[in-house]
């Protein structure tokens, strides 16, 4: 009996294509800036529940010399705290909702040592005024057509350390509710795409997995269905009414508000590296 079979050639595997269709061509959205826009409160109300920013700080460990370069900052998720441990942090995201609650969080509590830019990645940071920074984070940010050029930008504009972080499995996606409207889930490969592509690029990080459990409250259902939209892109009426079934059927009180009856684990891989380990 002849047991052999032909090897798989994970080498040959275009890992930097396979993130670009499943991450960005099934949610062509999300590097839309108005989305964003759009959901800007929701970054500022969740900032002091989530405790994700303790978790990335605790791993980053910065340094109070350090000079951070932060892309996809959204409302300073990681940039406000940071501001407060190191000497400099330059936090760059196209949305103009996103900019303007982090200046407003700067004024508000007195920061003076973060610059906020209008960029994207596929920008000339060069023409932006960005200059090369201590460390490069990308926090959940990683919404780029070429994951392997985003990369390597990150490492040129950095001459320590690069921090990413990419969601685990559904990530903060709730399949139950996608499914509620009628839909298939359909999940995209997670962070084993970037840990692959990392591989082939002779790059070999760190791994550390942050856990949290997220449960939020609402008034009421039409408070949830706003806050649970950004899931089910381009909702139809028809999807919409199905979803606000499920949710009046569903959600339970608490006290004055009202909730799903169970919480969801969400877990982020954060991964880093030292730029000169990379070329040990």
């Amino acid at each position: 009996m002849n047991c052999e079979k032909e090897p798989v050639a994970f080498a040959d595997i275009d890992w930097n294509g396979l993130w670009y269709e499943t991450q960005i061509g099934r949610r062509p959205r999300f590097r839309d800036p108005t989305f964003w826009d759009k959901r800007a409160p929701e970054f500022a109300r969740n900032v002091k529940t989530d405790d994700y920013t303790d978790r990335f700080i605790k791993i980053l460990q910065p340094q109070p010399e350090w000079r951070i370069l932060d892309i996809g900052s959204a409302a300073g998720t990681l940039a406000v705290p940071l501001a407060r441990r190191v000497a400099h942090v330059t936090a760059v995201d196209p949305s103009t909702g996103m900019r303007e609650l982090l200046e407003a969080r700067c004024r508000r509590n007195s920061i003076h040592n973060i610059q906020i830019v209008d960029g994207r990645w596929e920008d000339d940071w060069n023409r932006l005024g960005i200059s090369v920074h201590d460390v490069a984070i990308a926090s959940r940010s990683l919404i780029v057509k070429d994951l392997r050029n985003a990369i390597l930008k990150l490492q040129r504009y950095s001459t320590q350390r690069v921090c990413l972080s990419t969601l685990v499995g559904d990530g903060p996606h709730d399949r139950k509710i996608v499914e509620a409207t009628g839909r298939c889930f359909n999940p995209c490969p997670d962070y084993i795409v970037v840990l692959n592509l990392l591989h082939q690029m002779d790059i070999f990080p760190n791994l550390v997995f942050t856990c949290g459990r997220q449960q939020k409250t609402y008034h009421d259902v039409d408070d949830a269905v706003a806050d649970m939209r950004w899931m089910i892109q381009e909702m139809t009426p028809r999807e919409e009414e199905k979803l606000r079934v499920h949710l009046t059927g569903t959600l339970v009180r608490e006290g004055d508000r009202l909730k799903l009856p169970y919480s969801k684990i969400v877990r982020w891989a954060v991964i880093w590296w030292d730029v000169t380990d990379s070329e040990c």
